[in-house]
């Protein structure tokens, strides 16, 4: 049975449309359990009843004909029931109905289960007999598993079919998808398929004719798109701030790396024609990526194979497409990433939409720094479809809807021009200090990306730097960079926000995040050998890195350091005796540094508890929410089957949150959230109810934090904050909470996230 399945599932991800997908299953279904019928009932998403669909054993003219009500016959029953039902001699049943289209008399036994995804119940798979008898528990086993491996291809066949279809049973207007939010905004505008770059994995292997020739057709691929990279660099740098633009800096450095120049070029002297070795350099360097588990080192896989694709286009060189991009176009594809905006006048782009990719992919940090709305992810999306067909972009919520009908397109034109105010009406408060209204000032700082070596726009209104991970110049070299390449680059962030604040994250990586040079293979990374606990047993790498903050420190005192991943006292104690080292050496060496203000992170559970002691020994805490919520509900948010479960505002996460503040404040020390927790609005008003002392996020939503801050007073917040810890579930809070807001005069930052 386990050979019929997969052979089932394969054939169905293949087949043409929706229809020959339903016509798959019932045939091969049939035969595989010599059966007499097998037919296939979907809910309709106009009428919620549920269709004859396909069948095989039951006449033809009844398909499409034949519905009913979830609360009509058996098959409604195993909808109604979401479970299967086995029944001998199904006329006994006090549910069943007799269809007399069908011809279904002639069959006793029945067996019904249904198709379910992520909880939506999408129809029933029913098999019939001729003979009185109960099907075996082989039966009922595979008829439940082909039917949770097939709601997965269901839905997306059935949604290419809503998109274009005119069957009467099929709704084609406001066609919904569902991915994960990448950019806020809401856009409206016609699709347009991004440009097919070259496919890497259809190259086959080849020996090189002439080694010379090949070589030089690698370069010469290299240079044209070093070339292509340097342009877009050029025609973002009035609409990107500089720690986005070096996004691109980084593809430039690793089109002249040893990961993927050098290793190319070496496969092309051991006999592999250039495209052929450039594949297998790119497999090679995706695969390390691939491996890691954290979300923002995973998405650079993509940026390389992306760079692979777009060297091989100029080795393969094939058509493109001359069409002029629309005004407000919504760039759409499997897997967009940084280089497709090359081909798209950014002036004009109303929208990013990626079938692959989350929140932390390359392409949604540049949506999220253009202010451009973006959804990733959306797993079941037909793109080769879309191709200028109208679409809605929900940026706040991840929807994309296809087809819109007029109210919808109303609402959404609505929301666009409304969003364009708000933009407009911020741009000045975003320079303004952020204060409640009873004057208690709450500083609003910037996170650096990884990829962000540079400084940070002073426009954006940033009060300092409240995060910068370290991870970036460790990510792109073939070592470990030495201790004055890291001076350099910790001076450049440092000096551009003299005198105020810059917090270094010292080296976050290992377990999930392994080195490409220094690989460590777990079960399971979130739970391994990564952040503090790496460094502390690597003291070389340690030293070198506090002693590179230091001397950076010299000219500009500015710098305050930031432990990761403490989970014990020890570990902290430890820490702090590496750094004290560090600077004895830097005494001994003549450098007169003064000692940095030093904070911990709370990002693990155990540390929740700790909070007040680990407070005593360092100079402020950073809560990182985006870890601390993940390890709190035991959710991946960027795994699609569970993301729905992460929520900041989880009664168990308000309540670490409040023990956090509470215990900083016993200890007397102050405490910043810099996960994107820092960045939702409905959580900025608990973070001021705790006494959250400074908020740290992306240069974006600068203008909008500072507004939520600016329009409440520390009173109505504490009083807010008071009514959610009587709310039982995260959805009454945002509720509670969106409300405040729009009573605030702050409903242009909620009316387009609403459900």
């Amino acid at each position: 049975m386990l050979g019929v399945l997969r052979r089932v599932v394969q054939e169905v991800n293949g087949a043409a449309d929706f229809f020959e997908a339903l016509h798959i299953i019932v045939t091969r279904v049939r035969a595989a359990l010599d059966i007499d019928v097998c037919s296939i009932y979907l809910k309709s998403p106009r009428s919620g009843r549920l269709v004859l669909m396909a069948s095989e054993g039951l006449r033809e003219e009844s398909v499409g004909e034949v519905e009913m009500d979830v609360s009509e016959g058996l098959v409604g029953l195993v909808a109604s029931r979401a479970e299967p039902i086995n029944l001998e001699n199904a006329p006994d049943h006090p549910r069943y109905r007799y269809f007399p289209e069908t011809g279904e008399e002639r069959f006793l036994s029945f067996l019904g289960v249904p198709i379910i995804q992520q909880r939506k119940l999408l129809g029933v798979l029913v098999v019939q007999h001729h003979e009185a008898r109960r099907f075996d528990d082989e039966h009922v086993s595979f008829l439940i598993t082909l039917g949770a491996q097939l709601a997965g291809a269901i839905t997306q066949a059935e949604f290419t079919d809503e998109i274009a279809s005119e069957t009467p049973q099929i709704s084609h207007v406001n066609v919904e998808a569902t991915g994960i939010a990448g950019a806020p905004g809401v856009a409206i505008g016609r699709a347009v398929v991004a440009y097919r770059l070259a496919q890497l994995d259809s190259i086959p292997d080849r020996e090189a004719r002439d080694i010379d020739q090949e070589l030089a057709r690698f370069t010469a691929a290299v240079t044209a798109t070093r070339g292509e990279i340097e342009d877009l660099k050029r025609r973002t740098e009035q609409v990107l701030p500089a720690e986005e633009r070096i996004l691109f800096d980084a593809y430039l450095m690793l089109l002249g790396s040893d990961s993927l120049v050098h290793r190319t070029e070496a496969r092309i002297r051991a006999g592999q024609w250039a495209a052929g070795a450039l594949r297998d350099t790119v497999r090679e360097s995706v695969r390390v990526f691939e491996d890691m588990e954290d979300a923002y080192l995973r998405e650079r896989a993509a940026d390389i194979r992306d760079l692979g694709r777009r060297v091989l286009s100029h080795l393969l060189p094939d058509e493109g497409s001359d069409q002029e991009f629309p005004d407000g176009g919504i760039l759409v594809g499997e897997d967009l990433t940084a280089s497709h905006l090359a081909e798209v006048p950014i002036e004009r782009l109303g929208a990013i939409v990626s079938a692959r990719g989350t929140g932390s992919s390359h392409i949604a940090i540049l949506a999220r720094a253009l202010s451009v709305p973006a959804v990733m992810g959306v797993a079941d999306l037909p793109v080769s479809r879309l191709e200028d067909r109208e679409v809605l972009v929900d940026g706040y919520r991840g929807r994309l809807y296809v087809n819109p009908g007029p109210e919808l397109r109303a609402e959404f034109r609505r929301l666009v021009r409304e969003e364009r105010e708000l933009e407009e009406g911020l741009r000045e408060l975003a320079l303004e200090p952020a204060a409640t209204r009873d004057g208690r000032a709450v500083p609003v700082l910037a996170n650096s990306g990884l990829l962000a070596d540079i400084k940070p726009s002073l426009n954006s209104g940033a009060e300092g730097v409240g995060l910068y991970r370290t991870e970036v110049p460790f990510m792109i070299r073939d070592r470990f960079p030495g201790e004055e390449e890291q001076v350099e680059i910790y001076r450049q962030i440092l000096a551009s926000f003299d005198p105020m604040p810059v917090t270094l994250r010292t080296l976050d990586v290992g377990g999930d995040k392994a080195l490409p040079y220094f690989p460590v293979q777990e079960d399971n990374p979130f739970l391994g050998w990564r952040g503090i606990r790496l460094t502390l047993d690597h003291p070389e790498i340690f030293l070198t890195q506090l002693r590179a903050m230091l001397k950076a420190s010299r000219e500009h005192p500015n710098l305050q350091i930031l432990f990761p991943m403490i989970t014990t006292l020890e570990e902290l104690k430890e820490a702090l005796v590496l750094l004290n080292r560090a600077r004895d050496e830097l005494l001994d060496e003549g450098f007169l540094i003064p000692m940095p203000r030093v904070g911990a992170m709370v990002e693990v559970p155990a540390a929740v508890y700790l909070v007040e002691t680990l407070a005593r020994r360092v100079d402020f805490l950073s809560v990182g929410t985006n870890d601390l919520v993940q390890y709190l509900l035991a959710v991946d948010r960027n795994n699609a089957r569970v993301a729905n479960l992460y929520d900041t505002l989880h009664p168990a996460s308000i309540r670490a949150l409040e023990l956090i503040a509470e215990g900083a404040r016993r200890a007397g020390k102050p405490v910043s959230v810099c996960g994107e927790m820092a960045s939702d609005p409905a959580a900025i008003i608990l973070l001021l109810g705790m006494g959250i002392d400074s908020l740290s996020v992306s240069v974006s939503a600068i203008a909008r934090v500072k507004w939520v801050i600016r329009s409440f007073s520390t009173d109505r917040a504490e009083a807010l904050l008071a009514q959610c810890r009587l709310l039982e579930n995260p959805g009454q809070i945002r509720s509670l909470l969106n409300n405040a807001l729009v009573q605030a005069g702050l409903g242009g930052l909620v009316r387009a996230g609403k459900n």
